[in-house]
């Protein structure tokens, strides 16, 4: 590597950009030394705790072809950057600066004017020292498609909340039938098993208890019927339903990363929160449980 190379690798990104541009550069705006607080981190001692990251990007962009009349609505703004941090951050807790640098590229490429973008996160509470990542992303490389799995238009499924006697049921597989028959994406919730668990006496480490032993439940459910395939993430929730294929939530994952997830663990709960987050058409309930109220989403009883 020469030392050109080894400079421009530790430059802003401002200065990759140039570098890296074609003879005849686009127009480029940037934003320098953007400090947030968020929770992110693949440690556990991470979690929990907001540290400080620092963000640069630079942005190049389609040159406008008429006048700018100096009208803020025909450029691309700054704040559409900064909006586009925030909303990623918002939008769930990461483990990754390189998942978080991702989606932020990919939402400021869904900016019509953006073409290619330079981005650097790093991490400034780890030591006396920054740890981070620098990623280039251009549309030409890689469309923008933020409607779903494949470009498809998004799909709106049927949650189902099953208790542990329809679980047990002898017909269980004829019931699976009967929703599938709706024709819509199914993803099967379950609650707590009939069987005792550790009490700790503390709720942080009880609610990780009470989730996981929920997760061995949707396992039991899914050694019932062939069809069903418990997912933890919602890329797996996404890719299991646009092939068709019966979910079965194990929801430990998508609780503890959620950003303003809910606080405790009863199921029923937890089950009418992922169907919100995931804009179903209904959720279904089966067993005698109460339903909490001002639910966003239609709720019928099996």
């Amino acid at each position: 590597m020469t030392t050109t190379d080894t400079e421009l690798a530790f430059a802003h990104p401002e200065a990759r950009a140039e570098a890296s541009g074609s003879g005849n550069p686009r127009d480029r705006i940037s934003l320098r030394d953007h400090l947030v607080e968020a929770d992110i981190g693949a440690f556990q001692q991470e979690r929990g705790h907001k540290q400080r990251l620092r963000f640069n990007v630079v942005v190049e962009v389609r040159p406008v072809a008429e006048p700018l009349a100096d009208d803020v609505d025909r450029i691309l703004s700054y704040d559409r950057i900064t909006e586009s941090i925030a909303a990623e951050l918002a939008a769930e807790r990461l483990n990754l600066l390189e998942t978080l640098a991702e989606r932020v590229a990919e939402r400021i490429l869904a900016e019509p004017a953006a073409m290619r973008v330079f981005i650097r996160i790093e991490k400034l509470d780890v030591g006396p020292y920054a740890l981070g990542v620098e990623i280039v992303r251009s549309r030409a490389e890689r469309p923008v498609q933020r409607s779903g799995v494949d470009g498809d238009e998004a799909v709106h499924p049927l949650v189902v909340f099953i208790d542990n006697a329809t679980i047990a049921a002898p017909d269980l597989s004829a019931r699976l039938d009967a929703l599938q028959a709706q024709g819509l994406p199914l993803i099967l919730t379950v609650g707590l098993p009939d069987l005792p668990r550790p009490q700790t006496g503390h709720k942080p480490t009880q609610r990780r208890i009470d989730l996981l032993a929920m997760e061995q439940n949707a396992w039991s459910l899914a050694a019932r019927d062939p069809r069903c395939v418990v997912v933890a993430t919602r890329t797996e929730i996404d890719w299991a339903m646009k092939r068709g294929q019966t979910v079965v939530w194990a929801p430990s994952k998508l609780v503890l990363d959620a950003v303003d997830g809910p606080q405790g663990t009863a199921p029923v709960t937890l089950a009418l929160w992922l169907a919100e987050a995931m804009s179903a058409t209904a959720l279904v309930v089966h067993g005698q449980v109460t339903v909490p109220a001002g639910s966003r989403v239609p709720v019928k009883r099996a």
